[in-house]
């Protein structure tokens, strides 16, 4: 049965463009052009995942965000118009489970997507299985199956790609990993992205795991070569 999906933005270009993309990969989809509209919308028929854009006239993604977390727990992923870390932060908090910036790739959009909609039906797996599939570094914990990480028995709140990112390096902790294995663990082998856009990732990652333990330095950066898992 193929899953739905909620598209929520007030540019008509996205939702046609968007809407299109996402039909042709098999997903139903339902768009909304405002939030109030889908408020409406989204409590009559639930969907599977839902896209919002952040900045929206009427009813912005956050507030639509907080009204479905009343009642829903289904996953969000938001829209965001530029590379605004307090946005980030705070759709993160109120339980968004990813933003892209924008102008953004569809394919990337897509490929989030999956990733996403994998985990909530992961979700389903046994309790040996969700046992077998955390990783335990030191004071590190990554349970992907519930996509959690604690530092020191601290939550630190990652994005999707964020998580990939961390769980590629502490999976063999002491090997070097190059940006495009780190591009290709966070992204898929068929998305390109800049190098910079993995740094960028790694030292978000830096910053958060910092912001609960100062003396964190397990990311380690081996220049013109990439980045590694600290053993121990």
């Amino acid at each position: 049965m193929a899953q739905t999906i909620a598209l929520v933005d007030d540019d008509r270009n996205i939702l046609t463009s968007v809407t299109m993309a996402l039909e042709a990969e098999g997903y139903h989809v339902s768009s909304y052009a405002d939030g109030d509209e889908a408020l409406s919308g989204l409590s009559e028929t639930p969907v599977d995942l839902a896209v919002l854009d952040i900045k929206m006239p009427r009813m912005d993604g956050m507030e639509l965000l907080g009204k479905l977390r009343e009642s829903s727990r289904m996953p969000v992923i938001f829209l965001t118009s530029k590379d605004d870390e307090i946005d980030e932060v705070l759709g993160l908090r109120m339980g968004a489970d990813d933003y892209i910036t924008k102008p953004f790739s569809q394919r990337l959009l897509i490929e989030r997507i999956r990733a996403i909609l994998r985990r909530s039906e992961a979700e389903q797996m046994t309790a040996d299985e969700e046992s077998e599939s955390i990783v335990r570094r030191g004071d590190l914990v990554l349970d992907p199956i519930r996509h959690m990480c604690t530092w020191r028995e601290g939550e630190v709140t990652l994005t999707v790609t964020e998580f990939l990112i961390l769980e590629a390096l502490a999976q063999r902790p002491g090997h070097v990993k190059s940006r495009d294995q780190l591009m290709d663990a966070a992204y898929g082998e068929n998305i390109y992205v800049d190098d910079r856009t993995i740094d960028s990732h790694i030292k978000r990652l830096r910053k958060k795991f910092r912001d609960t333990d100062e003396s964190f330095t397990q990311i380690e950066t081996l220049y013109g070569i990439g980045y590694r898992y600290k053993e121990g």
